[in-house]
């Protein structure tokens, strides 16, 4: 895990190294990732990423982070869900930090503090020429917020519509994955979790987690057999 280098912050916002550029397919989304990759170029831009689960909108804020970091500059992950019910002075001095990422907007529908708070470390950023990457499910308009100015500030970024992979993107995520682990899977066992297990990307990355370790503490092939037992096990749980 890493965190941001910069400045004594309310609280340590981390992201996963793992979810890097190198491990996002592309397919699909090119113009959001040459967004991302340009983050730490002349022509950076604030973006508003949306898209519905399992779309890799987390992935990209944190390999955003982690592309900042590695430029060196700061950077901070702020996964709002996990933080809209503490108080706003979280957000207080992320405007001295290069790259500010916030994953969940939509969280910030019903939180009046929160979203003036937002509003002003948005204007923060803008004065100190830091930049802002956002993503929610949908557009700024659908996000139900009660002050209009934040509407307006998000409809102002970048806006990259992010879309959910279909089965062939499902294999080569999943093979970049594998790949990453060291693992080979035979396509016969690719299918068969794409047949039996439910299709959200978080999930299936999640198994292959569960499956990397059942495979080493057992020395087995990730045959469909073995799959299966490893899957029936976990049910049991």
């Amino acid at each position: 895990m890493s965190h941001e280098n910069g400045p004594q912050l309310a609280l340590d916002f981390r992201w996963n190294d793992a979810a890097d550029l190198g491990a996002f397919v592309s397919s699909g989304n090119e113009q959001a990732v040459a967004a991302v990759e340009a983050l730490t170029g002349w022509f950076a831009q604030s973006l508003y990423l949306s898209g519905p689960p399992g779309s890799g909108r987390s992935h990209l804020l944190q390999a955003a982070c982690g592309r900042m970091s590695a430029a060196g500059g700061t950077a901070v992950y702020i996964p709002l869900a996990d933080h809209i019910h503490g108080p706003t002075a979280q957000l207080d001095g992320l405007e001295a930090l290069s790259l500010v990422t916030v994953d969940d907007v939509d969280e910030l529908a019903g939180h009046e503090a929160w979203q003036e708070a937002f509003f002003h470390l948005f204007n923060r950023l803008r004065d100190t020429g830091g930049l802002l990457v956002v993503a929610g499910a949908g557009a700024p308009a659908a996000l139900s917020l009660g002050l209009p100015d934040l509407v307006s500030r998000f409809e102002s970024l970048l806006r990259l519509r992010l879309s959910v992979p279909d089965d062939e993107r499902r294999r080569q995520i999943l093979a970049v994955a594998l790949a990453r682990r060291g693992l080979r899977m035979p396509a016969s066992s690719v299918d068969y979790l794409l047949r039996h297990e439910a299709r959200d990307m978080d999930h299936l990355l999640a198994v292959v987690d569960r499956l990397d370790w059942a495979s080493l503490q057992a020395g087995r092939r990730l045959t469909v057999p073995f799959i299966k037992s490893v899957l029936a096990d976990q049910a049991l749980d």
